[in-house]
């Protein structure tokens, strides 16, 4: 699998790609709230599209709002767009176009229905989220579509504990061990023996982590020893 261009993100790097690096997701109020120097931990900030009056200085994630219409194109895009809809407006989501891929939180989707949302999304070409709250079963089910997927998944977790269970988690679903274990009781070991090629394969498809302070997960992430390449 390789990674879409539209993401922004080249196809091979001369480098490995450590296991963390870029995957924590800050969200903001403006730019201006947005740190001037971000961490190897830090993926593209998340700032609302309207409050982006001018062009960022660096990459970033728009979040829009559900009710209002699609953004046209412009002389830059973000990332990505990110949006946050209820089940009841799915299908206008499943339906909606951007300039740029577009992620999606479904706030009320229980469990039994989370992985076939997830299915929609991908085959919409959308970019599935993944919430704190669901369970084990649920996120289970919800890897084994993303891990057949070219759109890779995006999630919002509390704290290092949500972003190692992922990890660990989209790490099993790729290579054949028991998801469910791995959320419940993830080896960072296991992780941070994966060989360059593994770790490139698990951050296609968990492209960010949306966290209150990446500060303060990267520090709790490298304690266990996953720290970036």
């Amino acid at each position: 699998m390789s990674i879409p261009l539209p993401l922004g993100m080249p196809p091979s790097r001369e480098e490995p790609r450590g296991l963390v690096e870029a995957l924590l997701s800050g969200r903001y109020a403006t730019l201006g709230d947005v740190p001037a120097r971000p961490g190897p931990a830090d993926a593209p900030p998340i700032v609302p599209a309207s409050a982006l009056t001018e062009r960022p200085a660096r990459d970033i994630v728009a979040e829009l709002d559900a009710s209002a219409a699609a953004p046209e194109p412009a002389r830059w895009r973000p990332v990505r767009y990110q949006l946050t809809c209820a089940v009841a407006d799915l299908d206008d989501v499943l339906a909606f176009t951007a300039p740029a891929p577009l992620a999606v939180y479904v706030t009320d989707v229980d469990d039994s229905a989370l992985a076939a949302t997830a299915q929609a999304l991908t085959d919409a070409g959308h970019i599935p989220g993944l919430a704190v709250g669901h369970g084990v079963d649920a996120i289970a089910d919800f890897l084994s579509v993303l891990a057949h997927a070219t759109t890779g998944y995006v999630a919002r977790v509390a704290d290092a504990d949500g972003a190692l269970a992922l990890l660990g988690a989209t790490a099993a679903a790729l290579s054949g061990f028991d998801v469910r274990e791995a959320v419940v009781a993830p080896d960072p070991g296991r992780l941070v023996r994966l060989v360059p090629e593994a770790t490139d394969a698990l951050r296609e498809i968990l492209l960010a982590v949306e966290v209150d302070d990446p500060g303060v997960v990267a520090r709790d992430l490298a304690v266990r020893g996953l720290v970036t390449r």
